[in-house]
């Protein structure tokens, strides 16, 4: 394979050796051209499609909003069925809920936990998927090191962690800083043989994996609107049988007695356009040819990270192939604090256009970038030219 370039290349005739774009993938999400949107992975985007059809539900709502919500709890096990399809759930043990942290609030208030129970996090963890443990139950945190080479030795090291006093273990599927595996299937098993009751952040595994409910945890909770295309606010909470009598609703609605999924679904007068719509996305992904879109974007982030990987001082960590983020470390001095990391990612945004996700980490921080259809090469090769000098200057901040 040809050395990268820096220098950026025609979107229409990337240089020989590079990831080719997506036919048509620019084309159907309304982003900022002049900006290189690299962090998909944070905050998603809404293809024109999806938005059309949330907009013609919007325009239902106003003309009759009798009519509309009056059937929103139907339209919504309906929109429910079809998101079941897509992951190979049960429509019956999924609700919908707005994010990964409700999901996760939802799950561990369902827990049966006594005095002395322990619930168990690692520190890859979602600042509030974690402080929602810690609400429930004393938390004992598994530091991981980033250069873990593998699942195996995540799956060891979150093993060796358990005490007796251990009940629950709060895992990321796809850990958002980092872009690894962490609850593999076989993590999940080991667990639920040792009776430990297994959470999953699956935030970005919707639309990211082929079989995001792999393993058989007993909650699980995926956003919608990062890599399933849907509109914003919109995530999935699973359920294993034995759990879903427990899981009640956060606020008391009109549907609680129909009891889990639908008594979690209903908040009265609400926007309920983006979930109705969230099928759609998944749709979308399916009519584009969902392998070809996974090994594209999967493609895309490993040619960004490699060129980023040239930076003197940039460590590329390990990764699981096929995933559609990357991560690498920063030099010693760089993104060291959350003020640090913030004022690097908000230069980056305003003189050179480019968003990417930049992490705190004592020792030197960490930047990920993602892959996806609406993607150019170009657009890596133009933060690895420029990346350097950033960096000179944070580092001269410190």
């Amino acid at each position: 394979m040809p050395e990268p370039t820096r220098s950026a290349p025609s979107p229409a005739e990337p240089p020989a050796g590079h990831p080719a774009g997506f036919p048509g993938g620019p084309a159907l999400f309304r982003l900022d051209p002049r900006v290189a949107h690299l962090n998909h992975g944070s905050f998603g985007a809404v293809p024109l499609p999806v938005q059309e059809t949330q907009a013609a539900l919007r325009a239902e709502a106003h003309a009759d909003p009798d009519a509309f919500f009056l059937s929103v709890p139907d339209r919504l096990a309906a929109a429910r069925a079809r998101i079941a399809a897509h992951l190979a759930a049960d429509p019956d043990g999924l609700a919908f809920v707005s994010n990964a942290t409700e999901g996760a609030n939802l799950a561990l208030d369902a827990v049966p936990l006594a005095d002395g129970d322990e619930i168990l996090v690692t520190d890859h963890g979602y600042g509030t998927v974690v402080a929602a443990a810690a609400r429930r139950a004393p938390v004992t945190t598994v530091a991981l090191d980033p250069h873990l080479p593998d699942e195996d030795a995540v799956r060891e090291t979150v093993l060796a962690a358990l005490t007796p006093r251990t009940r629950v273990a709060v895992l990321d599927h796809i850990s958002s800083p980092t872009a690894r595996i962490i609850a593999s299937p076989r993590l999940l098993a080991d667990l639920r043989e040792r009776g430990v009751t297994t959470v999953v952040d699956g935030a970005h595994a919707p639309g990211m994996l082929a079989h995001p409910l792999a393993g058989g945890a007993d909650f699980w909770f995926g956003n919608l609107h990062k890599w399933g295309y849907a509109p914003s606010g919109s995530a999935v909470l699973a359920v294993a049988p034995q759990h879903r009598p427990r899981v009640r609703a956060l606020v008391p609605s009109w549907e609680d007695h129909h009891g889990f999924p639908r008594s979690v679904e209903n908040r009265a007068t609400a926007d309920y356009t983006g979930w109705l719509a969230a099928p759609d996305g998944l749709d979308l992904i399916e009519r584009l040819d969902a392998a070809k879109v996974r090994a594209h974007n999967s493609a895309l982030a490993a040619h960004g990270a490699a060129l980023l990987a040239d930076i003197p001082g940039l460590t590329p960590l390990p990764h699981t192939d096929g995933l559609a983020m990357r991560a690498l470390l920063l030099p010693p001095g760089v993104a060291e604090t959350p003020d640090g990391a913030r004022a690097l990612r908000e230069e980056l945004a305003a003189r050179l256009r480019v968003r990417v996700l930049i992490w705190p980490r004592q020792g030197g921080g960490g930047i990920r970038v993602c892959g996806q259809i609406y993607n150019r090469p170009g657009e890596y090769a133009r933060l690895a030219a420029a990346l350097p000098e950033y960096l000179g200057r944070a580092v001269s901040r410190a």
